[in-house]
């Protein structure tokens, strides 16, 4: 693991409270980038790795921890730190932190690459889809490329190097602006839902937001009041249409239209529609408002 530190004492000037879910600092250490801001005795330049499996992201540097958030193959973590097997640092994509296992990590690799979408895509071991399955990638993995034929690509990196990927299953390496990101995001109704996961195998209420946006060539943050406060066109409920953002305090949703909403959630444990009446009456009961706030992207 390479790293990269500048140590000795600092002055700095905080420039008001700082988000440690996007700002990488402990006592001991930060990122570079905050060398005017926060003042600790040390201070590390991020090193890109590239992750090799998808795996979660956690609060700390233990495999017991909480997850924060999930990373999926082919991703880009910026590593600042490691210990106790872990990682730490932050998803290049929206600069959130976390620990990740140091297995999952290789050093990134320089060349283009894209994006699996607009679902989840099978790896065959030769150029036909008659050929034997090597693995699947999950929709939002990213992986290098190099053309095969007309219909296939072969991958070259990562773990399943020299498997072909159908090309209707690649996408640009920043998504495609062309997809509806609304049905992006249905077709992961029926996923179990997760804390902190980001695919069909486990997803929740804000990986559901980010993901369907990355693959739709959008940037966005990772938490649910990080993605409502990056929207600024406040709508009134019973003008709601179809893609409007529908937020709770801890919890966020997709309008279908002023009465449905897609969400990922803990109630069903699932993402699923449902009538948003019926998740204003369970709001009801919380210690919270019961009616969302609604923003358009």
């Amino acid at each position: 693991m390479i790293m990269s530190r500048i140590s000795g004492p600092r002055i700095a000037e905080p420039l008001g409270p700082l988000d440690r879910r996007v700002n990488a600092w402990r006592e001991d250490l930060a990122d570079i980038a905050l060398a005017g801001q926060v003042a600790v005795p040390h201070y590390a330049r991020p090193v890109p790795h590239r992750v090799l499996r998808q795996v979660p992201m956690l609060s700390a540097d233990s495999s017991s921890s909480a997850a924060v958030s999930e990373l999926l193959p082919g991703e880009q973590f910026a590593v600042l730190d490691s210990g106790h097997g872990h990682a730490w640092g932050f998803s290049i994509a929206d600069h959130y932190v976390g620990h990740v296992p140091l297995d999952a990590l290789a050093p990134a690799d320089v060349g283009p690459q894209g994006m699996i979408g607009p679902g989840d895509a099978l790896l065959f071991r030769a150029p036909s889809v008659k050929a034997e399955v090597a693995a699947t990638l999950p929709l939002g993995a990213r992986t290098g490329w190099q053309d095969h034929d007309e219909r296939f690509v072969t991958l070259t990196d990562g773990a399943h190097r020299g498997c072909f990927l159908h090309r209707r299953h690649l996408l640009p390496g920043g998504g495609d602006t062309s997809l509806d990101w609304v049905e992006v995001a249905l077709s992961f109704l029926g996923a179990p839902y997760r804390w902190g996961g980001r695919s069909r195998a486990g997803i929740d209420c804000s990986g559901l937001i980010q993901l369907s946006r990355q693959v739709a060539g959008h940037a966005c943050r990772r938490d649910s009041d990080m993605q409502f406060a990056d929207l600024d066109e406040d709508v009134p409920l019973d003008a709601a249409r179809r893609g409007d953002i529908a937020w709770w305090p801890g919890h966020i949703g997709i309008l279908l239209d002023g009465g449905m909403l897609l969400h990922a959630n803990a109630h069903w444990m699932a993402c699923r529609i449902e009538p948003l009446a019926d998740v204003v009456a369970r709001a009801a009961g919380g210690t919270g408002p019961a009616e969302p706030r609604v923003r358009r992207p």
